[in-house]
């Protein structure tokens, strides 16, 4: 069985989500990664969810993930709830777009690693509850969680047969993650996987260890040995599970060209990684 390849829609930002959708399925993804504030957008302009479920039916595609819950790992107690009452919505209208998973994004700055997994454990089970399951994140430039090793803390100190992890190619090259955690990760914990690339330094200068988001190129034209990333996947039979992958990028450079030209490129290179070895 292949790997599913997704379309992580930050990679064509500016592009509306309706054209995102279309765009995806021309290109021959099989599944659109959304972003839940992409949808906020479009009901705000007027448009109505259901305009977003018929897109992604007429193109025949799956939503494996969507992004994203935020603010609930570092709200003070008295707002709490509010963040709670909003990863509902957000999980309510993720499990109403097809999609299993949500991706959980840590705080920004540094927040107690024992009040996140607690945290973590009460949006397990609001997803439950919800029909959407929430996936631990780690961010290579944020304060709190980091590394991969302390999102993979998290949801094994979460004691939760629900809890996941979704690796990333960039993060976890940039964070200088364990690889030897990388490799012991059970398969049935993966969620998800992002797909991207860093170079040996950023446009201003910046070397591995302080890139941010913006920094990420196109598979292929970084340093990352991506091919054995994927290797990994396989070694654990990811593959086997139909597992799911999606391009994410949030290149500037990349969203001021046409976002045909962009999507022909990302499959083509999530083909040469993913289907021909």
């Amino acid at each position: 069985m292949p790997f599913t390849l997704c379309l992580n829609t930050s990679t064509i930002k500016p592009t509306p989500l309706l054209d995102k959708v279309k765009l995806a399925g021309q290109h021959g993804f099989a599944g659109i990664e959304l972003w839940i504030n992409d949808v906020y957008e479009h009901i705000g302009r007027g448009g109505e969810v259901r305009d977003v479920e018929k897109a992604i039916a007429d193109e025949g595609l799956i939503v494996p993930s969507t992004i994203a819950l935020r603010g609930w790992g570092e709200s003070i107690p008295e707002e709490y709830h509010l963040h709670l009452d909003e990863a509902k919505r957000r999980m309510e209208l993720a499990a109403r777009l097809g999609s299993p998973y949500i991706v959980a994004t840590p705080p920004r700055a540094e927040c107690d690693i024992s009040q996140i997994t607690a945290r973590y454990r009460d949006l397990l089970q609001l997803g439950r509850q919800v029909g959407c399951k929430p996936i631990m994140e780690y961010i290579s430039f944020f304060r709190s969680v980091s590394k991969l090793e302390q999102a993979w803390e998290i949801v094994e100190a979460s004691l939760d047969d629900d809890a996941t992890i979704i690796p990333d190619a960039f993060h976890t090259w940039n964070s200088h993650s364990s690889l030897e955690v990388w490799q012991a990760i059970p398969v049935e914990r993966i969620a998800h996987y992002h797909f991207d690339d860093g170079p040996e330094r950023s446009r201003d200068g910046k070397p591995r260890g302080q890139m941010t988001d913006p920094d990420r190129v196109m598979p292929g034209d970084g340093v990352i040995d991506l091919h054995a990333e994927v290797q990994l996947l396989r070694d654990k039979g990811y593959d086997q599970r139909n597992g799911t992958v999606s391009l994410e990028l949030f290149n500037q450079d990349l969203w001021a060209k046409d976002p045909d030209d962009v999507l022909k490129v990302g499959m083509d290179r999530m083909r040469e990684y993913f289907e021909n070895g």
